[in-house]
Order: structure tokens, then C-alpha cells, then sequence
């Protein structure tokens, strides 16, 4: 069984102002309100001498810091191992490099043929709409760029990454990403879309948000009644422990959902957050009775200074070992590195083949019996 999780208790973001419960339900006073300062951190949570420092160098040096209040609520404010405490509050050893780091992992700029738009993929590309996120997540893959103070994607970069759009027709899949593209006005967002889905060749809109996590409440009938005529768009959201579902991103999902809006889940395989078996299949259990598919499970990119977050290769592969057969398989998500240098995405798992020999392949299955399989003459 699942490992029990400890009740959680909500931790104001402002402890010495009352809220109202219209207030806290608005997304955008959840903006405004965030945590970006060492002040409001050390208010709001009893800080490590580890995590003051890192809050320090995140203000001080690029990287910003930002919590929603929401989000704050589903931390520990006394414990610095709580699972979501170390996604998003900073520490000193973000400071640290360790061999294979790589300020951008995935090769993106190597990648971009027009500015804000990247392609590693034949048949798909990436739209970076905007530098900003409701919460700046340590392990970010865009640590280099995000929040650097741009905002949203301005009309040149967006028109060159449509006239791009249009000259290239393989393109059949543009996953409008950032930052956070739901940190969006509703009326810019569903302008920056209609116009991607007047591209002909565009068949689906994939956007990549963590809003239903740290920002649930960014999701209400406004937004789907303005993007719903854009459809098929799929999103793709992204939880990575128990702690996070909670019952304004049940609202959220469901929001999502309920209006056609598919989603899916990418996890990031995460040190002292996720790498148990129990945890994940928890959290993978809650969100099929959600209603959204756990996608991929990622290996976690080797981001300059995440060091202390990335686990070893083989303690994914131990833990999809333990989920194979214990999961339905629609509640088993692919585990995926994203090579570095943007070779792109390679699926791996536990060896299954234990020897094949002329049309005879053995096989291992998840009780850990070997089982021969005869291929047809």
C-alpha cells in the first residue's frame, strides 16, 4: 500500500494580514502575493541556514524566488525534507556544479531557428510564450532565461515564429510552453493561440503549464470558455508528489477536463521528493481517479546547480521495476531521459528480455518468472 501521507495545514503567505476567502480564491491576488523576497520566506517558513543563503543568491543572482500562497500552503514550515518545500524554496547548494551539468540541457538554443520558437523534432516545436511562472521551481530546466523580466512574448518574436510555422507544414504539433503560458492575461493567451491555430498545418496545441498545481485557481469557466473553441488542445500539467493534489486542483483538473480539455502528467523523478515507489504510485493512483494520465516519469536534466536533486539512472529503473504489475497501465507512465544537447527523449525501463536465441525470447516478467516466447515461422 501507499505510504500515509501527514495532514497538512494552510500557512499564510502574508501571516499578519486577514484574507478573505474571495481573495484567496482570485489567481491573480495569488500572483500578486506570491514570496519573492528572503523577508517574506523567513515570515511565512523557520528557514535552514542552507535555505537563507540560497534565498539570498536566488534574489541576489537571476534565478528568481516565487511561491504562490496556495502553494506555500502545501509546505511544512518546519520541516526543510518536506516534499514540496524542496521544489521550490532555493539552498545554498544550487551554488554547487558537479560534472555533466549544463547551463541548457536540452540543446534548445541550439535548436531555436527563429527566436522563441525551438525544434528538435521533425514533426513538432516548442513556442516559449512568456519568461514567467506562478512558482519558480529549483530543478527548472529554463533556469537560464526564466523570469528574466521579459514577460510575455512580444509581436516581432511571435510573428516570426508563426511565418516559421507556416513556412515549415511538417510542423503538425506546437507546444506553447514557457515559463508559464496560464501566468497569461486570459484575452492574450487566447489571441497567442487563435493565432497558432490559423496555421493549416498545426493539427494540435499542447500547453504546458503548472498552473493546476501551483496555481489552481487560474483555472476557472473564463479560460476554458475562451480557449475551448480552439481545440483539440491538450495539457500537459505537471505533479510530482501526493501533497500536491489537493482539493482546488481537484476543482481545476476537473475545470479542464470536464470542458474537453485532455490531460496529462509529466513527473520529474526528484531526490528527497519522489524517488520511492510508494510515493509515485500514490501519486499516480490519485490522478487516474482524477482523471488525467500519468504520461512520462523524467529523469531529471542535468540543470547547472540541481545536482542535489537529481537522482542515479538506476533508481528510476528500480522503481518502475516495483510499479510493473503493482499499476494499471493506465496509471503507469513511460520512464524518459531527455538526452542532453537536444538529441531528444529515450524511453528506458527494466530489462524485460533475459535472452533471445533464433526465434525463441525469453522473458522476465514482473514476478520475476522467465516465461519463452516463440516467434511464428
Amino acid at each position: 500500500m501507499a505510504a500515509s501521507l501527514p495532514i497538512l495545514r494552510d500557512v499564510p503567505a502574508v501571516p499578519a494580514v486577514r484574507v478573505s476567502a474571495r481573495d484567496r480564491r482570485d489567481w491573480r491576488w495569488q500572483l500578486r502575493n506570491a514570496i519573492t523576497s528572503v523577508e517574506a520566506l523567513e515570515a511565512a517558513l523557520t528557514l535552514t541556514p542552507a535555505e537563507r543563503e540560497g534565498a539570498r543568491r536566488a534574489v541576489a543572482e537571476g534565478f528568481p524566488l516565487s511561491i504562490t500562497p496556495h502553494y506555500l500552503s502545501r509546505i511544512d514550515r518546519d520541516d526543510p525534507a518536506c516534499p514540496v518545500r524542496r521544489q521550490c524554496v532555493p539552498t545554498a547548494d544550487e551554488a554547487l556544479e558537479i560534472p555533466g551539468d549544463l547551463r541548457d540541457p536540452l540543446g534548445e538554443e541550439a535548436h531555436e531557428p527563429v527566436p522563441g520558437l525551438v525544434q528538435r523534432y521533425p514533426d513538432r516545436a516548442l513556442l516559449i510564450a512568456t519568461d514567467r511562472c506562478g512558482v519558480y521551481c529549483r530543478f527548472c530546466t529554463r533556469s537560464r532565461m526564466v523570469g528574466d523580466g521579459g514577460g510575455a512574448i512580444r509581436e516581432e518574436k511571435l510573428l516570426g515564429a508563426l511565418g516559421y510555422l507556416r513556412a515549415h507544414p511538417e510542423v503538425r504539433d506546437v507546444i506553447v510552453s514557457g515559463g508559464d503560458p496560464l501566468v497569461m492575461a486570459t484575452d492574450k493567451l487566447a489571441a497567442l493561440l487563435a493565432k497558432v491555430r490559423a496555421v493549416p498545418s498545426v493539427e494540435t496545441i499542447r500547453l504546458a503549464t503548472r498552473c493546476p498545481v501551483t496555481l489552481p485557481q487560474r483555472i476557472d469557466r473564463a479560460l476554458v470558455k475562451a480557449l475551448r473553441p480552439l481545440h483539440p488542445i491538450w495539457v500537459m500539467t505537471h505533479f510530482n508528489h501526493p501533497r500536491e493534489l489537493s482539493k482546488q486542483s481537484d476543482r481545476a483538473l476537473a475545470t479542464l477536463i470536464d470542458a474537453g480539455f485532455p490531460v496529462m502528467n509529466q513527473s520529474v523523478l526528484l531526490r528527497g521528493v519522489n524517488d520511492d515507489a510508494d510515493v509515485l504510485e500514490a501519486l499516480f493512483r490519485g490522478l487516474v481517479r482524477r482523471r488525467v494520465r500519468p504520461y512520462y516519469l523524467l529523469q531529471a536534466d542535468p540543470v547547472r546547480g540541481t545536482g542535489h536533486l537529481r537522482t542515479k539512472l538506476d533508481v528510476g529503473l528500480e522503481i518502475m521495476a516495483r510499479l510493473q504489475g503493482r499499476l494499471t497501465g493506465i496509471a503507469l507512465p513511460k520512464l524518459i531521459v531527455d538526452t542532453p544537447g537536444g538529441k531528444g527523449k529515450v524511453p528506458i525501463g527494466p530489462e524485460g528480455i533475459v535472452r533471445r536465441e533464433g526465434g525463441a525470447t525469453t522473458l522476465r516478467t514482473f514476478r520475476g518468472e522467465e516465461v519463452v516466447y516463440l516467434d511464428p515461422r
